[in-house]
């Protein structure tokens, strides 16, 4: 099959249910709403728990997806971050966590992808560790840096409040993930396979 094969592209109906749902699960993990720690601005949510099982479960195309349905109905003024929604959400100091929400789900599902059919979960925590925290919050502070007036060593050291939290989410996120996976083979091909696919 070519690069340029519609059928490689293509979506089925089950990929947008889940899709579809993902996109949901992150949106109901905001329903509690938030705690602000500090003047950082930046709420503990568990929305990132969201982003962390999208990618460990459905991959990155459509963990990417989920994640980017999830941000457009928040621009059209839906709150679904945490009771927020509107263009003004992606203006303030935690518009570089929204943004690190999809490259962190793609890390994630990248890297799951290269685990299966094995998924482990000290290699699941890894990979949240370095999706889900490392790589979300280097886009988190570039942003916060870009929108405020901190350096680098103060908007990490106003962040570091949030690790211990995340660490948790990336455990519960390698045992969930485990468990799904084989109960339901299948959620995400072997990297391998999809390159052999594509050819």
């Amino acid at each position: 099959m070519s690069p340029s094969d519609p059928r490689r592209r293509a979506l089925t109906s089950r990929d947008l249910a889940q899709i579809a749902v993902f996109a949901a699960l992150i949106v109901a993990l905001g329903l509690p709403g938030q705690i602000n720690i500090g003047s950082s601005g930046v709420p503990i949510t568990l929305q990132t728990l969201g982003v962390m099982l999208t990618g460990s479960i459905i991959g990155a195309r459509k963990g990417v997806l989920a994640v980017l349905a999830v941000e457009v109905l928040a621009a059209v003024g839906l709150p679904v971050l945490s009771g927020r929604g509107g263009l003004a959400v992606f203006a303030g100091p935690t518009v570089g966590f929204l943004v690190g929400w999809i490259a962190s789900v793609a890390v994630i599902g990248a890297l799951t992808a290269r685990m299966m059919p094995r998924y482990t979960v000290l290699g699941g925590l890894a990979v949240n560790i370095l999706g889900g925290i490392v790589v979300m919050y280097a886009f988190g502070l570039t942003g916060m840096m870009l929108r405020t007036d901190l350096t680098f060593w103060q908007a990490l050291t106003t962040n570091a409040a949030f690790v211990p939290g995340d660490l948790v989410k990336a455990a519960v996120t390698a045992a969930v993930a485990a468990q799904v996976h084989r109960a339901y083979p299948g959620l995400i091909a072997p990297a391998g396979v999809r390159a052999r696919a594509a050819v």
